[in-house]
C-alpha cells in the first residue's frame, strides 16, 4: 500500500494545483524572465510569497496563497498553498 501523506497528493493522482506548481519551480531560481533555470516572478499566482531559507513567516493560513520556499542559494526546494 503506498504511503499517503495530507496534502502532498490528491486522490486524482497528485495532479493538483500544489504538485502542478511544484513541477514548474523545482529546481529553479525566481528572476525577472524565464528560461531553463529561472521562474519570471511576473508569472507567478497574484497570491504569493517566497520564503528564504532561515526566513520566519506568519502562521495565517491562505489556501489560495502559494508558498515558494528557496534554499540559501534562491533555488526552489518546495512548494507548498496554505
Amino acid at each position: 500500500m503506498p504511503l499517503i501523506v495530507p496534502g502532498m497528493m490528491s486522490s486524482n493522482g497528485g495532479d493538483d494545483k500544489t504538485s502542478q506548481w511544484m513541477n514548474k519551480l523545482m529546481g529553479k531560481k525566481i528572476g525577472e524572465a524565464s528560461n531553463e533555470t529561472t521562474f519570471a516572478k511576473t508569472e507567478l499566482p497574484k497570491e504569493h510569497r517566497i520564503v528564504k531559507e532561515g526566513d520566519m513567516t506568519t502562521m495565517d493560513h491562505k489556501p489560495e496563497r502559494l508558498n515558494i520556499h528557496t534554499g540559501g542559494d534562491g533555488t526552489v526546494q518546495k512548494v507548498t498553498h496554505g
